[in-house]
């Protein structure tokens, strides 16, 4: 069967070296035995190398070219061949409910919205490991400090434990990519509670680093209004890019109790001009 074409309005850059992709299979087996999901398998690059590693295996594709190029060379996936759109399925009972780890050489188009999928599901994705655009994954690893420290590593390095692991030219890919490339891998820490309120949590990050710029008492404005209730706190005094996850955790933790007084000093004075009238 002829090879299939790259489609850039998909994102496709298929890997051609092989050690490469032998090295992104093998990064799965830092959590074996459990299940492997790929995803953008193309012409099953890395698929030829996960087959052997005698765990289940499943790809999802959603180029159709794709999927009758893997059907014709690896039969033995018929079953396991998902045509559909990763970021648009439903896993929860993709492998019987159980974890499972997630893999690919991901269309650089789409891989920080494959990772906040992940972090949706982090109770079934144990671990997540594949290639990515270099910058993508240097943000995802870097850490306070760093001007590539931003929403995606906090987010992620509040769950996860972030391996950089290979960097990837574009001379391997058919047709090269205008960036280098990398190997990443995400393992899940211990973490099961951040200790604050999550979604508190996730406004937090994404407002103050939309702002960066800024020093937090500023950029935190929009979320806390016009409270002074934290004026006095040093963390206030620095931008985003200096706190560690846990000082981000402590902050959300203080924005809620001062929230929580804003609420309470509002229905005080709500009530009281019941009395009144």
């Amino acid at each position: 069967m002829r090879r299939v074409k790259p489609k850039k309005f998909l994102g496709q850059h298929f890997l051609n070296d092989l050690k490469v992709a032998q090295y992104i299979a093998d990064t799965v087996d830092a959590v074996p035995e459990l299940p492997i999901l790929e995803v953008g398998p193309g012409m099953g690059v890395l698929t030829q190398y996960l087959v052997t590693k005698k765990r289940q295996l499943k790809v999802v594709e959603l180029d159709f070219e794709s999927v009758d190029y893997l059907r014709e060379n690896y039969p033995k996936l018929e079953d396991d061949i998902i045509e559909d759109d990763f970021l648009k399925m439903h896993i929860d009972h993709l492998f019987d409910g159980k974890p499972f780890v997630l893999t690919g050489n991901y269309p650089y188009n789409i891989s920080s919205q494959i990772f906040f999928k992940m972090l949706d599901n982090k109770d079934q994705i144990p671990c997540c490991t594949g290639m990515i655009q270099k910058e993508v994954a240097e943000r995802i690893a870097s850490g306070p400090g760093s001007k590539k420290y931003g929403i995606i590593s906090v987010l992620i390095q509040a769950w996860y434990d972030v391996e950089y692991l290979l960097t990837v030219p574009p001379t391997v890919f058919n047709p090269p990519p205008k960036v280098e490339s990398a190997v990443i891998r995400m393992t899940r820490n211990e973490v099961t509670d951040l200790g604050c309120n999550p979604v508190l949590f996730k406004n937090i990050v994404k407002t103050t680093f939309n702002q960066r710029r800024k020093t937090l008492r500023n950029s935190i404005k929009p979320i806390l209004g016009k409270g002074d209730e934290l004026v006095d706190d040093e963390l206030f005094n620095k931008r985003p890019e200096q706190l560690s996850v846990k000082q981000f955790i402590d902050l959300t933790n203080s924005v809620e109790k001062a929230l929580a007084k804003q609420t309470k000093r509002a229905q005080d004075k709500a009530a009281q001009e019941i009395e009144e009238e």
